[in-house]
């Protein structure tokens, strides 16, 4: 039972950073929210920096290490920023169940895996379920442009999936722990210059919003990675990837906790229909695995 215990905590963890970053944007400046967590993630890989160099890397490495850190955690932050200061945690959280889709059909394209037309058809019917979702949102406090922040949400998985798939090209010649530490400190340099904003410079710093960003720096970027690799290492990958449609489910919980979140019941029934499209997905998968055993 500790692989699954492990595995829930870190699908919490994960769902609660949506509303972590909520709760910081309205304390803080959102680009120094985010520069910080990349700074605390960065110091927590200092005590690791002579390992570094032994990591193997080699000239043919820099360009898709730069671009993998380009995808995430620089533009991946930079969409996910402007999302959540338009949609509500809730609604952004839903989009995110889309990445194993998306990055399923791209590794299809790019790497050659076989991909199946049931994945097509569960990615099309949770697109469709997303889509609903943004336009079916009515604006609130929470949400003041729900159909533009769900879409900048997106842009932030085509991110993600392309940060996935150089990283699974990457982790065969590089340690993944060596690629974590370098995305790291890659964003905070790359958000750095941030602190060179006016606004930024004009915005108030609360002991609340600096007590979210160790909270996303330390117990997300770190805890949640390490209670996600233990739990893949006791238990079958294939059933370690189902627990990750567990995070929006956390995340509408602590929205609807915390920050007094609500969806339409429009957006209930666009949630079970990308729920749907992902299951409709991984059903074929379990179905080819138990014939090739």
């Amino acid at each position: 039972m500790l692989p699954i215990v492990a595995l829930l905590v870190a699908m919490a963890l994960w769902g609660s950073s949506f509303v972590a970053l909520k709760y910081s944007f309205q304390e803080m400046h959102p680009f120094m929210v985010i520069l910080g967590r990349m700074v605390v993630a960065s110091l927590c890989f200092v005590p690791f920096f002579r390992m570094f160099f032994r990591a193997g890397l080699r000239r043919r490495h820099a360009a898709p290490v730069l671009l993998m850190c380009l995808c995430e955690p620089c533009l991946y932050f930079l969409f996910e920023t402007a999302a959540l200061t338009r949609t509500s945690a809730s609604q952004a959280a839903m989009i995110t169940t889309m990445l194993p889709l998306m990055v399923a059909l791209s590794a299809g394209l790019v790497l050659g895996e076989r991909v199946t037309r049931r994945t097509i058809g569960g990615f099309v019917v949770a697109a469709s379920g997303a889509i609903w979702l943004g336009l079916g949102g009515e604006k609130t406090h929470q949400a003041q442009q729900p159909v533009l922040g769900n879409l900048l949400e997106f842009m932030a998985m085509v991110c993600a999936t392309g940060y996935t798939i150089l990283m699974k090209r990457l982790s065969k010649e590089l340690h993944p722990f060596f690629l974590t530490g370098i995305q790291a400190f890659t964003g905070a340099l790359f958000f750095a210059p941030v602190l060179l904003l006016p606004s930024v410079q004009a915005a108030a710093v609360t002991w609340e919003g600096v007590g979210a960003i160790l909270y996303l720096g330390i117990v997300v970027s770190m805890g949640a990675y390490g209670l996600y690799n233990y739990g893949v290492s006791r238990i079958p990958a294939s059933q370690a990837s189902a627990f990750v449609n567990l995070i929006p489910v956390f995340s509408i919980i602590l929205s609807f906790l915390i920050l007094d979140e609500r969806l339409t019941s429009w957006q209930w029934l666009a949630c079970a229909l990308v729920f749907g499209g992902v299951l409709l997905s991984q059903e074929r998968l379990r179905g080819e695995r138990g014939v090739g055993t």
